[in-house]
């Protein structure tokens, strides 16, 4: 899969913690007001954690993943409150902890136009995530996008 190529050409799935990914994380999660904000890096299996602020959790399976469903949009995907959503209103971490009531992510892309994971934004409660927040999030995705391909070009 292309996808899949794209991310593990970057060499940097299961790699230490970097300031230049954590500050972001750590923005998004103050600018945004939000507990949680992480970039996420989908694998086959799994999505795992480049940067997380609020989180100790370095990885989870993907088929509990939202990342893995917002890697398939083209712009924002906005779960305004997960228990009334079907597509995860019984997803366990939904049901039990963390108990994940809103979600809010952004498909990293990477240079060959490849969705390989996302910035995302996780509440414990529900949310609104209007126009502006939504570019806000978008333009904070290109972040993670430029510094990424700066790892590509580095290697």
């Amino acid at each position: 899969m292309r996808r899949l190529a794209a991310l593990h050409a970057l060499e940097i799935l299961d790699t230490p913690a970097e300031e230049r990914f954590d500050r972001i994380t750590r923005l998004a999660a103050r600018f945004f007001g939000v507990p949680i904000a992480l970039i996420s890096l989908v694998d086959r299996d799994r999505q795992w954690f480049k940067s997380r602020s609020g989180s100790l959790v370095q990885q989870t399976s993907r088929e509990v993943s939202f990342c893995g469903h917002a890697i398939l949009q083209s712009d924002v995907m906005v779960v305004a409150d997960a228990l009334a959503d079907d597509r995860f209103a019984d997803n366990p971490l939904v049901q039990s902890e963390p108990r994940l009531r809103f979600y809010a992510g952004h498909p990293i892309v990477a240079a060959d136009g490849s969705a390989i994971g996302t910035l995302c934004l996780i509440d414990h409660k529900p949310r609104h995530f209007g126009a502006a927040q939504i570019k806000a999030l978008r333009d904070m995705a290109a972040l993670v996008e430029r510094e990424l391909q700066a790892t590509a070009v580095s290697r």
